[in-house]
């Protein structure tokens, strides 16, 4: 941890880095999981499936920057390479065989929903801890992934 004046106490500042680096990792994984489908969705509704995947990945391209910088803002430091997250993520692996949309759409919305269920874990234990500038940025984050999901999950049929 680097010094800061940051009035949360140090064990919660590190307890919350620890769990930011977690689903850091997550969202990291999940975004390159959206530009895996992104590239290789094929089908009667590639446009649309492709536009969407690719908005999946801008959007949780942003919760990647903003779960870096708190970590940051918290004495932290990021851990965000592709092979850390690849070692630290809790979701299922992307599968690397399929093209058809609805294929695709199965496999992004079961990591979209996985997710969000630890994002939902991370709102409580920041809660918990009272460092409410971190529950309040998991907020924002599952708000728009429940959206993503709600978005992929409606071309389910």
């Amino acid at each position: 941890m680097h010094p800061t004046k940051n009035d949360l106490n140090e064990k919660t500042r590190t307890q919350m880095v620890d769990l930011l680096q977690k689903r850091l990792a997550d969202a990291i994984d999940l975004m390159l999981q959206a530009k895996q489908a992104h590239w290789n969705v094929k089908g009667p509704h590639f446009m649309s499936l492709h536009e969407l995947f690719d908005k999946v990945f801008e959007t949780t391209e942003g919760h990647v920057d903003m779960l870096a910088e708190r970590m940051m803002q918290l004495g932290g430091k990021a851990q965000g390479t592709v092979r850390t997250a690849a070692k630290q993520s809790m979701l299922a692996e992307y599968p690397l065989n399929i093209t058809d949309g609805k294929d695709h759409v199965e496999a992004l919305s079961s990591a979209l929903a996985s997710f969000g269920k630890g994002t939902r874990a991370a709102i409580d234990l920041a809660t918990e801890c009272k460092d409410a500038g971190t529950a309040d940025l998991f907020t924002e984050i599952s708000r728009e992934n429940d959206q993503n999901l709600w978005f992929v999950e409606s071309h389910r049929g």
